[in-house]
Formats: C-alpha cells, structure tokens, sequence
C-alpha cells in the first residue's frame, strides 16, 4: 500500500506548529534542525490528511500542514491504525513505527492554543529513522506491517513416535492466533514435534534464533522425570533469563494444585527470541500463554529499545 508525502514540515521548538520546507533531511536521530530530533523513540511525528480533515469541521477553517506538527503529512491511508513496528519505506528513507498517538498537554501547549484542539494525541503516528536521506513532497511510502513469527515444539517421545496425539502443540497455535489477531498483528505459526533429545532441541533453538523468530512455546519437558531436559537445555541457549513470570505462574496455580509448584518451566531471551519453556498439559499449556502474552508487547518494546513508560 502506498502512502504519498503532502508536506515535510519543521519547527526549531517543541510545543509550535511546524513550517513546511521544500524538503528535510533525516538521520539516525530523526529530521535535522527540527525540535524533536534526538536518540529516543518519537523522533518524526506523522499525520494523515484523512485525520486533518475531520478537525477541520471542528476548527470551521483549513488547517495547513504542520499546524498539528507532524514533520510529515501524508495521504492515502489513515495512519493511526497502523501498529508499532511497522515499516514505511521510501526511495530513500526507511522508519519504524514506535508510537501510535500521545499525551495531549491541553492549555500548556501552543498548538493547542492557536488551534483550538490537537489531533496529534489521538490519530498522530511517531516513528524513529532505520535509513535516513531526503525527503520531499510527492514523494511517497510504501507500507509493510510487522509479522511476527512464533515457534511452537513439543518436547515427547510419544508424540514424536506417533504413538500420542499431541494436544498441547495445536492448542497453543490457536491461542497464539488469537492473540495476534486481536492485537491485529499477521503472525505466522509454526509446530514442531521433538523427541526428549538435548542436542536436538539445541539444534532447533539456534536455528530458530537464526531465523529471527520472535517467541518459542516449548511444551513438555519441564517436569523432574529422567527423560525431562527442557529447562537445562534452554538454560545453555539464551542470555537472559526471565524468572519473574515463571515464579508468579507457579504460585498462582501453585496454591490450589501443589503439583504445578513441581514445574522447572523457564522464561528467557536469546538475542531478540523470547523462549518459554512450559508445562506439556494442554490445560497447563493454556494457563501458562495466558499469562504469558499479557507480557508479550512490553517484552518487544524493550527488546527493540523502545523507552514509552
């Protein structure tokens, strides 16, 4: 889908309306002499003239580019529906969405003042610069939403000889499509079946990690059985470990089955792969992703480097 550039737009304070220029340049810190400008996440503001033109009724007046300002404002799709991490790529230019709106700072802000009302708090985008150049009218962009990629393996011997229906694995491929779907994300899903095999589970996780997959749901393993290898082996793989959510899961569903507080499942990051090593019940399975993707986005946020407390 393409998204054509009406006016590059500057100001050299936060808090005024911008001036359009015949272009901008952008680099890793966002537009060059403008305000906003600097090593954070909302280095270029963006407004879609679709969103203009509803205030305009409001306002009773044409409003021109800049006045809510956005460094850019553009045409063709209403930007604040797209999602943080999406891609807006030009000729020249590449920028990650980071932001969808703001805080609206209401008498304190001039924009406001003079205009009565800001659209920016609510239909305003904010994205920071993967490739920086120039920038001018009529040029245009071309948007790619993010896709995440999830990862799903069963650790069983049974499974894997065909001996056991897995349960688990299919279960959570649908509540991962569902979580995504309602954070209105494209996923693509992936399941697996392995046997109780240290080294093969290994293998596995380097190439998932190679292959930038963004979350791995492994299920079963992580009891205290002689063929339970799960948790020391994702232990070798990752450079963080989460313990947090592991340690509220077992206690959660710890206090009304003592037997979940048996569970060794492991939460941890291996350089931008969230692993979760989790219990093989389906009924486990589905409490542990609960709680799981309540965490999920924060987790990307900060894995990006994102700062939006």
């Amino acid at each position: 889908m393409q998204i054509k550039v009406l006016a590059v737009n500057t100001s050299e304070k936060k808090g005024t309306v911008k001036k359009p220029q015949d272009q901008i340049t952008l680099d890793a810190n966002g537009v060059i002499g403008d305000a906003h400008s600097g090593p954070w996440h909302r280095q270029v503001s963006l407004l879609a003239t679709e969103s203009v033109k509803k205030f305009e009724k409001d306002a009773k007046r044409e409003i021109k580019p800049g006045e809510f300002a956005e460094n850019i404002t553009t045409s063709g799709i209403e930007l604040h529906k797209l999602r943080p991490f999406d891609k807006l790529i030009g000729q020249n230019i590449e920028l990650e969405v980071t932001q969808i709106g703001k805080k609206c700072h209401g008498d304190n802000c001039n924009i406001f003042k003079e205009v009565g009302n800001c659209v920016m708090p609510k239909e305003g985008i904010f994205a920071r610069v993967l490739k920086g150049g120039t920038l001018q009218a009529d040029d245009s962009f071309m948007y790619f939403p993010r896709t995440f990629k999830c990862q799903i393996i069963t650790m069983s011997d049974r499974a894997y000889a065909g001996v056991y229906h897995d349960k688990s694995g299919p279960l959570l491929n649908k509540l991962s499509a569902e979580y995504f779907e309602k954070q209105q994300y494209p996923v693509e899903i992936s399941n697996l079946i392995l046997p109780d095999d240290s080294r093969m589970l290994e293998t596995t996780l380097h190439s998932s990690i190679g292959d930038s997959i963004d979350i791995v749901f492994i299920t079963g393993g992580t009891g205290i059985g002689p063929k339970d290898i799960t948790p020391e082996t994702v232990r070798k793989i990752i450079d963080k470990e989460i313990p947090g959510i592991m340690e509220m899961i077992r206690m959660k569903y710890g206090q009304g089955k003592p037997g979940a507080l048996l569970s060794r499942s492991v939460a941890g990051l291996a350089s931008k792969t969230l692993i979760y090593a989790i219990p093989g019940s389906p009924k486990a399975a589905k409490e542990y992703a609960d709680e799981i993707f309540k965490t999920f986005m924060h987790c990307v946020r900060m894995i990006e480097g994102i700062d939006s407390h």
